[in-house]
């Protein structure tokens, strides 16, 4: 009998505890990398980006694509070359 009690009181605490714990548990969501201005960065070589390998997309897609705040442009032979303050050609 004693035992049914101790299982039945351990059963209790169980629930409550754990009632308890779901009351105080903040819900949170967590939020996905924000697609949409990936995908608009990607359709918009005007649009200064940090990640070389969407640079080097955006290069063979619109011969143009701006790398940390400089416009890169890509030549009639396939040569890269930005404008210098000057306004000459500087090739990579």
């Amino acid at each position: 009998m004693t035992n049914i009690l101790l299982i039945l009181f351990f059963v209790f605490i169980l629930f409550f505890y754990s009632k308890r714990n779901n009351k105080s548990a903040k819900k949170t969501t967590i939020s996905t990398t924000y697609l949409p201005f990936l995908k608009e960065q990607e359709f918009n070589p005007d649009i200064s980006t940090d990640n070389w390998d969407l640079h080097k997309l955006r290069l063979d897609k619109f011969k143009r694509s701006q790398y940390k705040g400089l416009t890169f442009f890509v030549s009639s032979e396939n040569q890269i070359y930005y404008l210098s303050e000057e306004g000459d050609k500087v090739y990579c």
